[in-house]
């Protein structure tokens, strides 16, 4: 009968392990703090760990191939109390290309304004009905984030409910004591990312993520030509939003994320395509106009 149980067991907990969505590295740095007690940062990578990757952030089932790829890296600059940390966290999420080894940049985003509790040794919980935990919440917010980047990338306007989970902690954070959840405090922060996402003026870029990679480089390893037409097309989506507001933080988002890759897909490309490229590149992102030369500097023969 222990064998029975045990069995059980084993296997039931292969199922709760299907379920999960990311499969989430953790990284913590203390290099900038001192003193002689370091492991309460490893407690914390381990903690943040097990948070992103443990728990059910939707309702669809994942199996271990179909998790999502991502990276949390946090920059400890200060350790204000023993218990109280300041720092910075930076989040990237690739995405799988099908019939490809290859994974694209999706996200990579760096976030100035890290302030939070954590207490080694205590769990890691997060009340989906306000902000008592910055921590958490901060980890919330970014996994709603990624899961609605990714499922926008899959099917058109798809990372909607995400989207609005992570707009929702926003909402419940205007009273925080921490910076980075308000209008006020930066165009480039946290409330300004959902608020992009989440408003409709700005709907090209969503419909940008999903052309660029389900019928753009999802179909390039079989037919390259046309899926390299299709993200050219694309593009046109982000001239767009650039032109309606140059200075939003999604059209930033993007070409950190994308600049190095879209000078390969486009290096392939015809003379005429190339030309008609760099005019939506070097108006939308004129800091990387030079690195964007290098798609004229590549012949085809």
């Amino acid at each position: 009968m222990p064998k029975i149980i045990l069995l059980f067991v084993s296997v039931f907990s292969s199922l709760l392990v299907f379920g999960q969505e990311f499969r989430c590295n953790v990284s913590v740095s203390s290099s900038r703090v001192e003193g002689t007690y370091k492991q309460v940062f490893e407690s914390m990578r381990t903690d943040i760990y097990e948070f992103m990757n443990n728990r059910k952030w939707s309702d669809n089932v994942f199996t271990t191939d179909e998790r999502i790829e991502c990276t949390i890296f946090i920059q400890i600059t200060d350790q204000i109390s023993t218990d109280e940390f300041k720092g910075t966290i930076q989040v990237q999420l690739n995405r799988p290309i099908f019939n490809s080894s290859y994974s694209s940049p999706l996200l990579n985003l760096k976030d100035n304004d890290v302030q939070f509790r954590y207490v080694e040794f205590q769990t890691m919980e997060f009340d989906e009905t306000s902000n008592s935990n910055p921590l958490t919440n901060l980890l919330a917010y970014y996994a709603n984030i990624i899961l609605g980047f990714d499922y926008d990338t899959y099917s058109p306007l798809g990372g909607a409910a995400y989207f609005q989970k992570a707009r929702d902690i926003v909402n419940r954070s205007q009273n925080a004591r921490e910076k980075g959840w308000r209008a006020f405090e930066g165009n480039f922060n946290r409330f300004w990312l959902i608020e992009n996402l989440t408003n409709k003026a700005y709907g090209p870029f969503r419909e940008l993520l999903y052309r660029y990679h389900r019928l753009g480089l999802d179909v390039m390893a079989d037919k390259p030509d046309i899926g390299r037409s299709e993200i050219a097309d694309a593009l046109k989506n982000i001239q767009r939003v650039y032109r309606s507001k140059p200075d939003t933080y999604v059209n930033r988002i993007f070409f950190d994320a994308k600049s190095d890759e879209l000078v390969n897909v486009f290096s392939k490309g015809s003379t005429d395509e190339k030309g008609r490229v760099m005019v939506i590149l070097t108006e939308c992102d004129p800091s990387n106009s030079g690195k964007y030369q290098k798609i004229l500097d590549q012949k085809i023969f």
